[in-house]
């Protein structure tokens, strides 16, 4: 989410077509896994606010022997070696389904899900935060002890609170901005690593910090005090997502890969004209 607006036809946008992925937003997930090694060992998957599917495209090519399971709202273009699960992630039902289709808990949950801005960057910072931790809470449902964590988070003035809150969760968080990802946007991502719940928690009460509006209502010391370190990742030397390049003599336009899906509104309103 920038704070400004501008052509987002950039260098990673033409590179996303040219190589097969549905969105640029596939290298953020590449770029993240080249500095945290997020895919070792993995043999499950959870890929939640899936749609379009360039971050389960990473999955499947980087994880070729794993069971991965894509979780959206949306209908989603079928993709090879993915399941995909239409459903809530803010429904219990959706957890265990997400578990029945797995097989078993994940390794890895990743979600680069975010509201339809705004504009109103505090309201869309608070509902990024919201959506924040309804994938937090869905992943204490599916997630491994010592499995990890990645999604997306919007720096605004809520962010020290959402950071301190995963790092009730997880023996290690980073926020790492990858190179990918424009200088002028909000955008960040948290990582988490070992994930190891408070004893005695149970997945169900975190929906009562997320209708209490993020307030905290014990103030011990493991709630508080705990630096999540800012990192860089990426090639930093490679290509500026902010900068401009010209189009070499050999390049050829080529067509998104994956269409507009049909909103759910437009059938709404060609019922409506018909009863006009």
């Amino acid at each position: 989410m920038g704070r400004t607006s501008k052509d987002k036809r950039d260098i990673y946008y033409r590179l996303a077509k040219e190589q097969g992925w549905r969105a640029r937003s596939a290298f953020k997930l590449l770029q993240l896994d080249a500095h945290f090694s997020l895919f070792t060992n993995v043999t499950r998957v959870v890929d939640l606010c899936a749609a379009p599917g360039s971050w389960s495209q990473v999955l499947a090519q980087k994880c070729p022997a794993a069971r991965i399971v894509a979780v959206d709202l949306q209908l989603m273009a079928p993709l090879d070696g993915v399941v995909q699960l239409q459903g809530d992630i803010t429904k219990l039902t959706t957890a265990r389904s997400v578990v029945e289709c797995c097989g078993g808990p994940a390794d890895l949950v990743v979600c680069d899900g975010a509201p339809d801005v705004t504009g109103l960057h505090d309201m869309d910072e608070y509902v990024q935060g919201q959506l924040l931790l309804a994938a937090l809470n869905i992943t204490t449902h599916v997630l491994r002890p010592g499995g990890s964590f990645v999604a997306k988070i919007f720096r605004g003035p809520d962010a020290d609170i959402l950071l301190t809150q995963l790092r009730l969760f997880f023996d290690a968080v980073f926020c790492a901005k990858p190179a990918s990802s424009r200088n002028s946007s909000l955008e960040a991502f948290v990582v988490c690593r070992g994930y190891a719940p408070p004893a005695g928690y149970e997945p169900t009460t975190l929906t009562k910090f997320i209708e209490d509006g993020f307030r905290f209502t014990d103030t011990t010391d493991s709630m508080h005090g705990r630096l999540v370190p800012f990192v860089a990742c990426g090639d930093l030397a490679g290509y500026d997502s902010d900068k401009t390049y010209s189009l070499d003599e050999h390049y050829v336009w080529t067509d998104p890969l994956q269409p507009p899906t049909i909103p759910p509104y437009k059938a709404a309103l060609a019922r409506k004209r018909k009863e006009l």
